[in-house]
């Protein structure tokens, strides 16, 4: 017999996670999506094979919940939903208990050390890092979180199995960091932070401060010494391990990880190897082979293990990926580049003159330094999606003197993007949108594959 009933809101992965694992320990799940699209009807039709009941085109309003309502005990929502939206805040007034997804995860496979991975940017490339070094000196690593498996898929998996893993490698962005205050990891790392997702958060202050929670319940907290806010907030921040790019630091705020002249990465005093057996592009990368670096030495890994493991890994999908050459010019897909500081790091990272494929959906935040870097090493910038717009203004205020064009999507983008690429000499091809994707995508990795789709094609 069912002993709760949960409503599950969303029918993305984390939703279907969720579901999946309150069905298998027994729970009443009811599925609530707004969306009604075919893939969204193929999902429903799996899930009520499984027993669980999946209604869509149900809005986020109280009366999508009133059939539940008298039996209704929690409510689990992906991290799409917005942690203080009004239905939530009706339905916690009813005595409804509200979670997140990955609340859910963290209640089931706390006993497991976490390593949590949180940050503006850089998360991504940390925890596939992390892991590819974890598995390669024979540590059982499942990676999960805001990449990868969602976290309830990884305590689904693991829920009946006597064999667990070592590690726990999860990327935790704010939005599910909001929604579980309680995750204390192991070991937590924190990249970077520049204005992102103040839509959700209201501002930058409550967008740190839900990042510094994991950090505070973190047993050992890694910082990043070369980003600017971490390091005006320094002297208030829990201990811990300190990373830099730029060498040892001063007396008073010194690093425990750095890169010396001869470019060794160094612990303490102790040169481990040199930091070129990263073969990725961009300053930004040393600052995550330091923190990978960081957390190996806290899991007991030694500097000859990391420096084997970090010399065979590949990199990462839709960060800098490098999809091939055309016409001698270099081509890189960025996709996951979805704000400004972001995209600003790619072009940094790439030989220029570069041409620049960006747009989407657009965020806010601060776009003088990804201008800046535009006029200093762009000749050419394409221009895509619905805020095409809004950037090709921002773009000509900065007085960029190279070619801008203005188009509807990314087949048209990449053909343009090319032509612009041979007439000016390019070196360098790059989609690297500063914006979010869901204009005309489900998701960056969606964008990235259909840009490396149609750059495969001329190759």
């Amino acid at each position: 017999m069912k002993s709760k009933t949960v409503v599950v809101v969303g029918l993305g992965r984390s939703g279907i996670g969720a579901a999946e694992l309150l069905n298998a320990e027994g729970h009443r799940v009811i599925v609530l999506e707004s969306g009604e699209s075919p893939t969204f009807k193929t999902q429903a039709e799996r899930l009520k094979s499984k027993g669980i009941q999946v209604a869509l085109g149900k809005p986020l309003e109280l009366s999508s919940f009133q059939p539940w309502l008298n039996q209704l005990t929690s409510v689990v929502i992906s991290p799409a939903v917005p942690w203080g939206h009004s239905t939530l805040n009706e339905l916690r007034q009813k005595g409804v208990t509200v979670t997140g997804e990955i609340n859910l995860a963290w209640e089931r496979l706390k006993h497991l050390p976490w390593i949590g991975i949180t940050g503006t940017n850089g998360k991504t490339t940390i925890t596939h890092m992390l892991q590819h070094v974890f598995e390669s000196n024979h540590l059982k690593a499942a990676m999960g979180g805001n990449v990868g498996l969602p976290a309830t898929e990884v305590a689904l998996k693991y829920r009946m199995k006597k064999e667990l893993p070592d590690w726990l490698i999860m990327e935790l962005s704010s939005y599910q960091l909001e929604t579980a205050p309680e995750i204390s990891p192991r070991i937590g790392i924190w990249t970077n932070l520049t204005p992102d997702h103040l839509e959700r958060h209201g501002s930058i202050e409550a967008y740190s401060n839900i990042k510094r929670n994991l950090l505070e319940k973190s047993d050992n907290p890694i910082y990043n010494a070369d980003d600017s806010f971490l390091m005006r907030q320094r002297s208030s921040m829990k201990m811990g391990i300190w990373i830099s790019s730029k060498g040892r630091g001063s007396s008073e705020n010194p690093a425990n990880f750095w890169i010396n002249n001869k470019g060794m990465v160094v612990e303490k005093d102790e040169e481990l190897f040199h930091s070129s057996v990263l073969d990725m592009p961009g300053s930004h990368n040393l600052q995550n082979l330091l923190m990978v670096t960081a957390a190996s030495r806290k899991a007991g890994l030694t500097g000859a293990a990391i420096q084997e493991s970090i010399r065979s890994f590949a990199g990462v999908p839709h960060r800098l990926e490098k999809i091939g050459c055309l016409h001698g010019i270099h081509v890189f897909n960025d996709s996951k580049a979805t704000n400004y500081e972001s995209a600003k790091m790619g072009l940094m990272s790439v030989a220029s003159p570069s041409v620049i494929i960006a747009g989407g959906q657009a965020k806010e935040g601060n776009p003088s330094e990804w201008l800046e870097q535009i006029n200093k090493r762009a000749c050419g910038i394409v221009l895509f999606g619905t805020c095409k717009g809004y950037l090709k203004d921002i773009v000509d205020a900065s007085t960029f003197k190279g070619d801008i064009f203005c188009c509807n999507n990314l087949n048209q983008a990449v053909g343009i993007a090319i032509e612009i690429g041979v007439k000016k000499k390019a070196k360098s091809l790059l989609l690297s949108p500063a914006c979010a994707s869901f204009d005309q995508y489900k998701d960056y990795e969606e964008r990235g594959d259909h840009f490396r789709q149609l750059i495969g094609a001329m190759l």
